[in-house]
């Protein structure tokens, strides 16, 4: 049986030398998948949301490249000019009291508490959330019977979390107040509480791998030998892309690549808590003879890049390396040790969840689709999309940093060594085509250059030769009326774009 850690710092057994990914994909693939016996209560569910897990290949793809909009996306099944959260920033509707009043109040897990699910949320929810005028930490989304809510974005130490609308203030010590232990501590209790005539559950949302990076005492000195990958666009040139990626000295100063490099060993540490995550929610499932009758699904809320063109950290890019997610699952139906290649979303979350409590899909306002049928075909029909879209709206301040004095106003996350990942003019609007036929990615900005950058990923998979002045115009002239469809689409139009 797997006994409750004394504390958030207690640990079990560990795959040494493995990545953090490949050790949770063990733990998540190779499971028993379903006893033969049939049960009459419906299927548990366990979403388990990291912060900036970046996947080289494979997954899911977000929809936009940023915590808070994709997080929306998550808990509504909605692109982001549907429930309109742009960015991490009040202003850009992230936790605000129009998002509380409007796509919050129609998020997923108020169907599942309709289909009484015992519902359970730990961890990061959104940016802005608890935040001053913005109903502070007395705010609890409707649909969630336990809620033990980060106020703010991720941090390991000294945080305050709001517990069913009770401020919860947190220290330093380890024992009592590494996030991702406490997050996987509290998950293991509202286990060993639940009632087991209902259905329960629960959304995990660990720190990891987002900064500040701090991990767990007893793995940071793990991982001390590793680096960046330095394959694909690494340090490579943004030449005909958009001027924020052309901006960047190629190749990258020695401070940039020792910059990343930490950046990157620190993230693979900061994962081990998570894994220990996983491994003590299946052995407390086993235990409690829950494990056949649970889907579990791992996922992050967006992509992070660590030195390709020439960018030293962060996300927020139209590119495989920050649109692209690990999506791992188990449960019910699925075949262990398999790997489905149809593309799947981060607003396909929302009505996968739904699917599976049995709520009748076509009664909701989502834009996403449920993927319960590539996962488990015994279970369900459906059919794959060839189209979607990929939206963002970029950040700047309106004043100079003080650091870049050179850079002018309109930037933002300018580090280091004065290269900006975000500016006012980052906002973009892809249609990615992906079906048998093609691999195409074609993206417009609104900026005063309508830059247009195209890709062709089934010959250029690092999206290094933006061939907008070669492809054929009527390629060109299809996707642009596509992209138009996509950025106006609604409910089923969204899925339904020729």
């Amino acid at each position: 049986m797997a006994a409750l850690r004394s504390g958030p710092g207690a640990t079990g057994p560990r795959w040494r030398g493995l990545p953090a990914a490949a050790t949770l994909l063990t733990v998540l693939l190779t499971c028993c998948v379903r006893c033969s016996a049939q049960t009459d209560k419906p299927s548990n569910i366990i979403l388990i949301l990291a912060d900036d897990q970046d996947v080289h290949l494979g997954g899911m793809f977000t929809v936009t490249p940023l915590c808070c909009p994709s997080r929306s996306s998550v808990l509504t099944g909605q692109y982001p000019h549907n429930h309109e959260v742009r960015n991490n920033s009040l202003s850009g509707n992230c936790s605000s009291i129009q998002w509380q009043k409007g796509p919050e109040s129609t998020a997923f897990p108020i169907y599942l508490n309709k289909q009484k699910y015992q519902t359970f949320f730990a961890g990061k929810y959104l940016n802005q959330y608890g935040k001053k005028d913005e109903g502070e930490v007395g705010h609890v989304p409707p649909g969630w019977d336990q809620w033990h809510a980060l106020v703010g974005n991720s941090q390991y130490y000294n945080y305050t979390l709001s517990v069913n609308g009770k401020e919860e203030k947190h220290a330093d010590s380890y024992e009592q107040d590494y996030f991702t232990d406490l997050i996987t501590n509290r998950s293991l209790h509202f286990l060993d509480d639940r009632s087991p005539q209902h259905p329960f559950f629960m959304m995990l949302s660990p720190p990891a791998p987002h900064s500040p990076w701090t991990a767990a005492p007893q793995y940071q000195k793990e991982f001390s030998d590793v680096k960046a990958p330095r394959g694909g666009s690494f340090d490579k040139p943004g030449k005909d892309k958009h001027w924020l990626l052309r901006q960047p000295v190629s190749p990258m100063p020695k401070t940039s690549l020792t910059f990343l490099d930490n950046a990157y060993r620190k993230r693979w540490q900061t994962l081990l808590s998570v894994d220990d995550m996983v491994e003590l929610l299946v052995k407390k499932l086993e235990s409690i003879k829950e494990l056949d009758n649970t889907y579990i699904i791992y996922t992050s809320d967006n992509g992070y890049h660590t030195g390709q063109f020439s960018l030293p950290i962060d996300k927020r890019q139209l590119y495989e390396f920050d649109i692209r997610v690990p999506l791992m699952a188990r449960g019910p139906g699925i075949k262990p040790n398999q790997t489905l290649q149809a593309p799947v979303l981060n607003i396909d979350l929302a009505p996968t969840i739904l699917d599976i409590s049995g709520v009748n899909l076509t009664t909701l306002n989502v834009d996403g689709q449920s993927f319960l049928s590539q996962m488990a075909p015994t279970l369900r029909n459906g059919t794959a999309r060839p189209f979607f879209l990929v939206e963002y709206t970029g950040e700047g301040h309106e004043k100079t940093d003080p650091a870049c004095p050179k850079l002018g106003p309109g930037l933002s996350q300018c580090f280091p060594d004065c290269v900006c990942e975000d500016a006012y003019n980052n906002t973009y609007a892809c249609v990615r085509t992906l079906d048998k036929g093609h691999d195409l990615q074609y993206c417009e900005f609104a900026d005063s250059e309508s830059f247009v950058e195209v890709y062709n990923l089934t010959s250029d998979p690092h999206q290094l030769e933006n061939i907008v002045k070669s492809v054929d115009p009527a390629v060109l002239q299809a996707m642009n009326q596509r992209l138009i469809k996509l950025q106006s689409c609604q409910g089923d139009s969204c899925r339904d774009v020729k």
